[in-house]
């Protein structure tokens, strides 16, 4: 057997064998002797079918059979003999069987880029702490209050605090906008949660009365096409509605499954503390990984981009799906290039590190890490625990976080590091 690498485009590859003819020639011959046996043709018993007529009527099929056969079982050694490893699976780009000496396959493929990670004390990266302060604390207590608060309707004009059911209609250029009609629209008072100027029109306002508010939507506003249009808002006001008092006691707790507000103060705090650990720890990382990516440049293998895309695509119809979404069946996988590029570049660069650097997880590291993962499962923390112990392909996904947080550690342990301070609220909001 002969083989030729020639170096393509990028990280494509092409593999040309050379292999005796003969090997062609008696692959062929087998195949058509059990078509001989197996094939039913008109005038012929079934089995007593001459070679000579099963190789004018499939001589064609099987020269292609005998071909693929060929490669399978001489493709490994031709890779290993140029020191070649696929990403993906070669495709066969020409086959030759006609010259009376040789049989000539070629196939095409990327291979995996060589990388020469940048050196981690030439790096500057961002890192983002929080502490959680005595006023954070009360802002969710106060939001778990709201969660309860139950509302009366009154006679008297509205003011912050109150709820107010409303119907509304948006008006630009005397034409109703997508979006912007609502029939008995809840909102509360002082929340901030319209543009400006809307819940403003509405303090003071009487119940079973209309009004109409003449507003600017913000120039950063999230909908390009609202963006700095002045708009009339049309308002009748159903019903204003003043806030019940709401006693903090057991009662209170029970509602969130605790028997007293100091178990729930306990319980609410480790909670503010997960989620604030969770969203941290994900900036930060994507801060380390950004900086990581920057500094090390090198082509990406377009076939695990493009496994990556359809990876996405899969995992955002099965979210829609999952709230009750239609699915964008339009939507093409390449839409997802960009972020499949990041994720499958940063995946390599984890794994040279990794290997450079002898890292591995221990099981104890990995249960550990399961174990961290559970709190935010509450009851079902057990539940979650097994569910990742009974795959072992679901718990080597828990192996490679574990492994990545390595990663994260031994750059910024070499790298230089800029904290910054960021309050709970910017954050979490």
């Amino acid at each position: 057997m002969k083989t030729s690498l020639e170096t393509l485009k990028g990280l494509a590859r092409s593999l040309t064998v050379d292999l005796p003819i003969k090997t062609f020639n008696q692959k062929t011959d087998k195949i058509l002797q059990k078509m001989a046996s197996q094939v039913n043709i008109d005038g012929f018993r079934k089995g007593k079918v001459p070679v000579s007529v099963v190789r004018k009527r499939f001589g064609g099929n099987a020269s292609s059979d005998a071909i693929n056969e060929i490669v399978n079982e001489t493709l490994t050694d031709a890779l290993t003999q140029v020191k070649a490893t696929p990403v993906a699976q070669p495709v066969i780009s020409k086959v030759d069987s006609e010259d009376e000496r040789n049989l000539s396959y070629t196939v095409e493929f990327e291979v995996f880029p060589e990388i020469e990670v940048a050196d981690f004390s030439k790096l500057t990266i961002g890192q983002t702490k929080v502490e959680i302060t005595k006023a954070d604390e009360q802002k969710t207590l106060d939001g778990l209050k709201e969660q309860l608060t139950e509302y009366k309707a009154v006679k008297r004009n509205s003011k912050t605090g109150d709820r107010l059911s409303i119907d509304f209609k948006g008006l630009i250029d005397g034409e109703t906008f997508e979006g912007g009609e609502a029939k008995d629209f809840k909102i509360v008072l002082g929340k901030g949660s319209m543009i400006k100027g809307f819940e403003e029109g509405l303090m003071d306002a009487t119940p079973n009365s209309a009004l109409a508010l003449d507003l600017t939507f913000p120039k950063d506003y999230h909908m390009d096409k609202l963006a700095g249009k002045a708009v009339t808002f049309e308002i009748n006001i159903n019903e204003v509605a003043s806030p019940k008092k709401l006693k903090l006691d057991a009662a209170f707790a029970e509602k969130f499954g605790e028997k007293d507000i100091d178990a729930l103060k306990v319980s609410m705090k480790a909670q503010m503390k997960i989620e604030i650990d969770g969203r941290i720890g994900h900036l930060n990382k994507n801060a380390i990984f950004d900086v990581l990516s920057e500094a090390n440049q090198f082509d990406v293998p377009q076939s695990s981009i493009d496994n990556e895309a359809q990876n996405l695509l899969k995992e955002m119809k099965e979210r829609m799906q999952q709230q009750g979404l239609p699915a964008q069946d339009e939507m093409p996988a390449s839409a997802f290039n960009d972020e499949a590029q990041r994720r499958v570049k940063l995946g390599l660069l984890v794994n040279q590190i990794s290997s450079d650097n002898k890292l591995s997880a221990s099981m104890e590291q990995i249960d550990a890490k399961l174990q961290e993962m559970s709190q935010a499962y509450g009851e079902d923390a057990q539940k979650m625990i097994d569910f990742y112990n009974q795959d072992p392909a679901r718990k080597s996904s828990i192996e490679l976080l574990v492994v990545e947080k390595m990663v994260q550690d031994l750059i910024l342990d070499k790298a230089k590091v800029a904290f910054k301070q960021k309050k709970f609220q910017e954050i979490t909001q």
